[in-house]
């Protein structure tokens, strides 16, 4: 598939954690691996000390998000975002979080102006962020937020992909009783709308098979294990199916991952995190990309934490970033 028009705006993350060690190490790669041009929102000189602590031998570029593309080739490119980060490997301070929000919106605007051609977000540390007055669960709600357009936030969805399994939970970042308390045939119906719709659109996946987990042991035993796979998931499925999407289910979740079942479908939507989140970390740990749905712009991120206890180490492997670069690229290709 064509590489597309313009590059990839890549998040800083977490400074303290191992974004600056991955980005490092899938840019002096980008040849043998064949990467799509991508720049770097943040601070120059903390990647100059970074690549001076791994030892990595790297040319980077100061740049401005039109001139990313050009120097690629010979250099890192890194766009200034008017935030400096401190922070040493391992060791978050008082630059963190607005280094690491001042990337991020950074890369939404340039997309959304057209500089960029999706947004490949680097690992957040969310607990470093609620101290300094982050709101947001997590990265997918925030996302959301500045997808806003006249006051309208879109739903975000949450997808986990890889070759092997892609997967959705229907709840996201709530606990298990919160969970319980969200789930409704109309969330059911419109999480897989938009999942039906992006894999056509951004997958390239002319008619997309969606398996739907039930929710209790057994998809309920007819009853007899719970009620809301009759009551909840087994209506808004109805529907669905009325209305042309290939939805099956409600699905016992303990067999739906096993080689031959995720054979038979293209994405699995699961009723609340764990769900949906252990099986492709049990299948796919390194190469697994968190994508969002939902959005007006493309957004990918690797697949893990920001693994303060690797950073400035060189032991941070880059397989999940160096995915997630290559599928946005080609979700961006897909949708020129």
């Amino acid at each position: 598939m064509a590489a597309p028009a313009k590059p990839l705006a890549l998040t800083l993350g977490e400074p303290a954690g191992i974004g600056p060690d991955i980005t490092i190490a899938a840019w002096l790669r980008r040849r043998e691996l064949d990467l799509p041009a991508f720049y770097l929102l943040g601070d120059e000189a903390l990647i100059a000390q970074r690549a001076k602590a791994l030892g990595a031998d790297i040319r980077i570029a100061a740049v401005k998000p039109g001139e990313a593309e050009t120097a690629f080739a010979d250099a890192l490119p890194v766009a200034a975002t008017g935030e400096r980060a401190t922070a040493a490997p391992g060791k978050p301070d008082a630059s963190s979080a607005p280094a690491a929000l001042a990337s991020i919106r950074q890369a939404v605007d340039d997309v959304r102006a057209g500089h960029a051609s999706a947004v490949v977000t680097n690992p957040i540390a969310k607990s470093v962020l609620y101290r300094a007055g982050f709101r947001h669960p997590g990265h997918t709600e925030f996302l959301a937020e500045l997808a806003s357009l006249d006051g309208r936030v879109p739903q975000p969805v949450m997808m986990l992909w890889s070759p092997r399994l892609a997967v959705v939970p229907v709840t996201i970042h709530v606990s298990v009783r919160d969970a319980l308390a969200q789930l409704t045939s109309d969330l059911i119906v419109s999480t897989v709308r938009i999942v039906a719709t992006e894999l056509k659109s951004r997958f390239g996946i002319a008619r997309p098979r969606i398996a739907v987990s039930g929710l209790n042991p057994h998809a309920g035993e007819d009853g007899s294990l719970g009620h809301e796979e009759q009551t909840v998931i087994a209506p808004a499925l109805k529907l669905l199916r009325n209305d042309g999407v290939d939805a099956r289910g409600p699905l016992p979740a303990d067999t739906m991952f096993h080689e031959a079942a995720r054979n038979t479908y293209d994405c699995a939507v699961c009723m609340y995190h764990d769900q949906a989140l252990i099986p492709i970390k049990t299948v796919a740990f390194d190469d697994a990309v968190n994508v969002t749905l939902g959005l007006p712009f493309i957004r990918t991120s690797p697949d893990h934490g920001t693994a303060f206890d690797i950073a400035g180490t060189g032991k941070a492997n880059p397989a999940s970033l160096v995915a997630a670069l290559k599928l946005a690229s080609r979700m961006a290709a897909a949708n020129s």
